[in-house]
């Protein structure tokens, strides 16, 4: 309970502390980006399962929520829920044949989903505007929108990963031959975390096409998915907190370089080396969801010592 309630507190700093219009607008993308990477999390750092293609259910979300509120003038709060449950859908649908893959395998195909979703896009120009884009979209996520969504997916997320279904994630992750000798629905687990995962993307892609007023294709490309599958090994796999942390960093890195940006992503690249190098197990590697809540406590008993 005093964790849930530090990080409304945190939220609410972060959605009512007086910024200016540029410091609004990273926060904004902060919590947008840590959304999406904490889906990718739940799938590759709580099952072992790595992805290529997450940013097509960003793209799915943010073109259903677009064409909801543009025209057929649905309230953007039920057309983005509407957008992370088309994700799901798409999740479910690929996630049938798709689960079964191990290893590398499951990786490739990812990658061939998102190049199949980002086309359909571009190609079918009569519903979705091709690679003209969807301009015109309501400037829906605000400051405070985009943190309340943050902060209340991040309270769910630490606590159902701290319940059965996230031990259920974890014994998959660590061994799936010993988990389904233990009872666990090994494949069951895995689409689970698959369909919440796609969830989470497919909000955070609705929440970028409301601060951005406009979408297309090219904004969800395979440049993307990686760097969310790379966030997450950055901030360590296994860990909600240093997912949102290594996040959170590496969109005000980006933002704040933006001015030399012909070498924001050799500077993107230099860290994760130096992350991968000094510390292969990322910033807070760990089993454990709130890592950063022990940490936190081990350095203030060694300070009290």
């Amino acid at each position: 309970m005093k964790r849930n309630i530090i990080l409304i507190l945190i939220g609410l700093c972060l959605a009512f502390w007086p910024m200016g219009g540029y410091q609004e607008g990273i926060v904004i993308l902060m919590c947008i980006n840590c959304i999406a990477a904490m889906g990718v999390s739940i799938l590759t750092g709580f099952t072992g399962i790595f992805t290529l293609g997450h940013a097509a259910y960003m793209a799915l979300g943010a073109y259903t929520t677009a064409i909801l509120t543009v025209r057929y003038g649905v309230h953007w709060f039920p057309a983005i829920i509407a957008g992370g449950l088309m994700a799901v859908l798409l999740a479910w649908l690929i996630g049938v044949p798709t689960l079964k893959l191990t290893g590398d395998y499951y990786a490739i195909a990812s990658i061939g989903l998102g190049e199949a979703i980002r086309l359909i896009l571009e190609n079918w120009q009569s519903f979705t505007r091709g690679a003209r884009g969807f301009p015109g979209i309501d400037p829906y996520t605000t400051r405070s929108t985009a943190v309340v969504i943050f902060v209340f997916l991040m309270i769910i997320t630490f606590n159902f990963l701290q319940s059965r279904l996230g031990r259920e994630l974890k014994a998959s992750r660590d061994d799936a031959t010993a988990a389904s000798l233990m009872g666990f629905n090994t494949p069951r687990t895995r689409m689970k975390a698959l369909v919440i995962s796609a969830f989470f993307c497919g909000i955070a892609g609705s929440l970028l096409g409301g601060y951005m007023s406009f979408i297309q294709p090219s904004m969800f490309d395979m440049m993307k998915s990686t760097e969310l599958t790379a966030v997450v090994v950055f901030g360590g796999l296994g860990s909600m907190s240093g997912t949102i942390l290594g996040s959170a960093a590496i969109t005000l890195i980006m933002e704040y370089f933006r001015d030399i940006s012909q070498y924001r992503m050799l500077i993107y690249g230099l860290l994760l080396v130096i992350i991968m190098v000094f510390r292969p197990e990322g910033l807070l590697g760990s089993n454990e969801v709130w890592d950063l809540w022990g940490f936190l406590k081990k350095w203030r008993r060694k300070k009290n010592a």
